[in-house]
């Protein structure tokens, strides 16, 4: 069984900074992409950033500049370093893994059950 474990949300005040960690954990073969999506009330899930296996990046317009997202393959983990912080960061943010379980032939999309992040004064 596959598993993704957020870690890192919280409470920050306008212009700071939260660094978020997720882990893929379970009988996994490979993991091609990781990446975070966020969710804010009443809002469409949105991307914030992804990276593949071999470091390319992706980040939604609104986080450009200021989040910056990395990964250790070999922890199966990703990072993402969130700076200057505004109130609309403010979301729910989901880990995914687009990953190759053992036993499977193909890839599939995989999900954490998300951390939150509030940024106010």
């Amino acid at each position: 069984q596959v598993q993704l474990v957020e870690s890192g949300g919280g409470l920050v005040q306008p212009g700071g900074s939260l660094r978020l960690s997720c882990v893929a954990s379970g009988s996994i073969v490979s993991i091609f992409a990781m990446g975070w999506y966020r969710q804010a009330p009443g809002k469409q899930r949105e991307l914030v950033a992804t990276i593949t296996s071999g470091g390319s990046t992706n980040y939604g317009d609104s986080v450009k500049g200021r989040f910056t997202i990395s990964r250790d393959n070999a922890k199966n983990t990703v990072y993402l370093q969130m700076n200057s912080l505004k109130p609309e960061d403010t979301a729910v943010y989901y880990c995914n893994a687009q990953l190759r379980p053992r036993g499977y032939s193909g890839y599939g999309d995989y999900w954490g059950r998300g951390t939150q992040v509030t940024v106010s004064s």
